[in-house]
């Protein structure tokens, strides 16, 4: 859609993610000494970052950030951010970050610090930026000019970008949308989106992360408890740190607010774990890469029985890279096969209208996702309860917190409400 009207439908930064942007204090600036707002940035000494980055910076590692525009000129992303190599037909805004939102996401990837901004996990890798339009939040001809996610990711595809990083959701299914995700998927490209921030109890994962072979990311806490906004299904994948986070509050970066959640940082963080690992081992795959972040995810349960809240575990990158001889399976195997070729039919789901950005209330009926999950589902999902931490690190670590941070979830308005074909979900 170039305009909000073409399809009839609008993306939205939503959820708790834009709350806090809101609501949050502001006091650290980009000027201010290093240690405020890295030190905020909790997740960075249990992931073990600065002896990660003695093995790999994600050095030769492009991720394009689809999101509300980055902007290339804060102390921490000068010199990382590829403008001019962003296609000149989808180009329209891609500096022009209008929320603040996208610089986050992009600092979050591959800022380098600098000036006490915030540090990336993959400070080697190069940010290659997309704005596309959030209701309500561009004018009507910004909105007209402005590529549409899907043309975002059909542009990516064909370049030389290797991961592509959505910080963005909606509850509705689109065609084209997951034609242009299939068709990024089949170029060799990971692609990497959050599951969104209305709960574990809505009863749908937002797209794309429920579009087949994007790896959905949910978040959790400081204690590597699932956080309560991230939203289950079949189609969570990985979580990692998603609160509690720094980030810009508006277009002015000027200020960082603080206690940022939601499952928007845990995808920026994630991609950039996926950064880390490619950069290590170039030769592998996008089936290769995928396949050492869920193998090395931490978790409490089998690997081959992911929970409908945490997936198949916490991302520990560390755990690859600190072994130059990982076998990460065979290059053209999708580790995400029995996810990507579902069984049975999809299902078309009326769900809430816009005000849905909103959490349900007392005894709604939640969009079905499916069919119930099977016994081992519940059983591995039995693990995973906001009560308990999800992704133990049995490697004798000091810490076992390996989190990502989470998502802002985006919501899709068609008229006075949505339509969405939904992916069957695990069971809790």
């Amino acid at each position: 859609m170039k305009s909000a009207t073409r399809r009839g439908l609008r993306v939205r930064v939503g959820g708790a993610v834009a709350s806090a942007l809101v609501a949050v204090g502001v006091s650290f600036a980009p000027g201010a000494t290093a240690a405020d707002v890295q030190s905020e940035q909790w997740y960075l000494g249990p992931m073990q970052a600065e002896k990660m980055w003695k093995t790999s910076t994600g050095e030769g590692i492009k991720v394009a950030v689809i999101d509300t525009g980055v902007n290339p000129d804060t102390p921490s992303l000068k010199g990382q951010v590829l403008a001019d190599e962003v296609p000149k037909q989808v180009a329209y805004g891609a500096t022009d970050d209008y929320q603040g939102h996208g610089t986050t996401m992009a600092e979050l990837i591959a800022g380098t610090g600098e000036d006490g901004g915030i540090q990336g996990l993959a400070p080697g890798a190069k940010i290659v930026p997309f704005r596309v339009p959030l209701a309500g939040m561009l004018s009507a001809k910004d909105e007209k000019l402005a590529p549409t996610p899907e043309e975002a990711i059909k542009a990516v595809a064909d370049s030389d970008v290797r991961i592509i990083s959505m910080s963005i959701g909606s509850p509705a299914y689109e065609p084209e949308f997951e034609a242009a995700v299939e068709y990024a998927a089949s170029k060799g490209k990971i692609l990497i989106a959050s599951v969104g921030n209305e709960g574990r109890d809505a009863g749908y994962i937002e797209y794309p992360a429920a579009y087949p072979y994007v790896i959905g990311v949910s978040s959790i806490d400081k204690r590597s408890h699932i956080s309560d906004f991230g939203q289950s299904g079949n189609y969570v994948d990985l979580v990692a740190p998603g609160e509690n986070l720094p980030g810009y509050c508006d277009r002015n970066f000027r200020k960082y607010c603080h206690n940022l959640v939601g499952t928007s940082l845990s995808t920026a963080i994630t991609s950039a774990a996926a950064a880390l690992i490619w950069s290590a081992h170039p030769d592998w795959t996008a089936n290769q890469v995928t396949r050492a972040l869920i193998d090395t995810a931490g978790r409490k349960w089998p690997k081959d029985e992911p929970t409908s809240t945490a997936g198949y575990g916490t991302i520990r990158p560390r755990s690859v890279l600190a072994d130059p001889n990982y076998d990460a399976g065979e290059p053209y195997s999708d580790p995400l096969r029995k996810e990507n070729t579902q069984e049975g039919e999809k299902l078309v789901t009326e769900i809430p209208p816009a005000s849905a950005s909103a959490k349900p209330s007392a005894g709604a009926t939640a969009p079905s996702q499916g069919a119930a999950g099977s016994s081992k589902d519940k059983q591995a999902a039995a693990g995973s309860d906001d009560a308990k931490a999800v992704a133990a690190d049995s490697s004798g670590d000091s810490s076992t917190l390996w989190i990502v941070l989470g998502a802002a979830a985006a919501v899709v308005v068609i008229g006075g409400g949505a339509f969405a074909v939904l992916r069957t979900r695990r069971a809790h």
